[in-house]
């Protein structure tokens, strides 16, 4: 059994829908652990999922959580590229974070670079649904600021960068990137530059994704969805940090093949919203992904000071509002995770995947070029 899930107590909340009527906790199958801050669960007669939270990775209350990740589900849904949502299961003393009871996707993991066409057309048709006013948002964030809201970030958790105990050479990548970081975001608040925002989907790496029968893309987890900078879609779904993240869709994407996905976005959008979106994008998509690094890289430095800190202490830092210890997670799935981390702080990973806007041809060269 999964650590700290009472199946029983499910399996009576999951009963009192009427279609759902009689299900006991033997036909509850729990899934393969795959991610940090869920469990997931598959209903017996049903082509459903209980996604079981374990955490906020948005230090949202359970409530608030849920509430959240809920909006996410219908909002996205709407694209054709999400999971509908059935129910809600609120929390209680038995399941302390709530459940959503969610659409169960049959498809098999992403193969890059092959089903980058599928994954732009799925961002695309999410970038494309009309925006609510400022009123119809929440409770979905709204960065009116995507440069600030960022950086904002990366610098909280820049602030682990001291105790990290990283290779000279990687805090030097790491600090030459946020000092163009920090100037562009001056720069954009100076001028008054603003870039269109959408709704997106905020954790794009290709291990949140399926392939359906239908050659969809579909992302299947949707917790931290928002309105903002649709570039950071785009960054996320690419970037070497997300590609080699999931063993089941690892790969690694040469700077040509990332530049014909991102051609291709810029066609599907403008097929489902119009040009003028597409080259309103166009300026802000390099910007934002060197963002979207920075907030990668820096997420893995918090990281690795947490893990640190849990081990020495043999248990979760109660300091910190995320539990990303063993004793929350499957201890294989956090050994992946650490050597993924070890592997994108090294100075060789940070000085590669900052070649792509260094090099010649840059990788915004190869874009406009197609």
């Amino acid at each position: 059994m999964m650590k700290g899930l009472d199946l029983s107590a499910l399996a009576a909340a999951l009963g009192r829908f009427p279609d759902f009527a009689g299900v006991t906790a033997e036909a509850l199958e729990p899934l393969p652990f795959k991610g940090l801050a869920h469990d997931h669960l598959a209903v017996g007669g049903h082509d459903v999922l209980l996604r079981v939270p374990k955490q906020s990775q948005l230090a949202l209350a359970a409530a608030d959580n849920l509430a959240y990740q809920a909006a996410c589900f219908e909002r996205v849904a709407v694209s054709g590229h999400g999971p509908r949502l059935f129910e809600v299961i609120p929390p209680s003393p038995e399941i302390a974070m709530g459940a959503l009871l969610v659409e169960r996707i049959h498809g098999r993991p992403p193969s890059l670079p092959d089903d980058l066409p599928a994954f732009a057309e799925a961002m695309a048709r999410v970038h494309a649904l009309p925006v609510p006013p400022a009123g119809g948002r929440p409770p979905l964030a709204d960065h009116r600021d995507p440069v600030g809201e960022a950086l904002a970030e990366i610098e909280r958790q820049a602030a682990y960068l001291e105790e990290a105990g990283l290779a000279p050479a990687a805090e030097e990548e790491i600090r030459d990137e946020r000092a163009w970081a920090i100037a562009f975001a001056r720069q954009v608040a100076e001028s008054a530059q603003a870039q269109p925002a959408t709704l997106v989907l905020t954790d794009t790496h290709p291990g949140n994704f399926l392939i359906d029968g239908g050659g969809r893309a579909i992302i299947v987890d949707l917790e931290k969805a928002l309105y903002g900078s649709p570039g950071t879609d785009l960054a996320h779904a690419t970037v070497y940090s997300s590609t080699t993240w999931d063993p089941d869709s690892t790969a690694e994407l040469t700077v040509g093949e990332v530049a014909a996905f991102y051609r291709r976005y810029r066609e599907a959008l403008a097929e489902a919203a119009g040009e003028a979106l597409a080259a309103a994008l166009a300026p802000w998509l390099i910007p934002m992904r060197r963002l979207l690094f920075l907030r990668a890289i820096t997420w893995c430095v918090k990281w690795s000071v947490l893990h640190r800190r849990a081990g020495l202490a043999g248990k979760h830092d109660a300091a910190s509002t995320e539990d990303w210890s063993a004793e929350n997670s499957d201890p294989a799935l956090i050994e992946h995770v650490a050597g993924r981390v070890a592997d994108y702080l090294s100075p060789a990973t940070l000085r590669r995947m900052r070649c792509e806007w260094q090099s010649e041809p840059s990788l915004e060269a190869l874009i406009a070029s197609g």
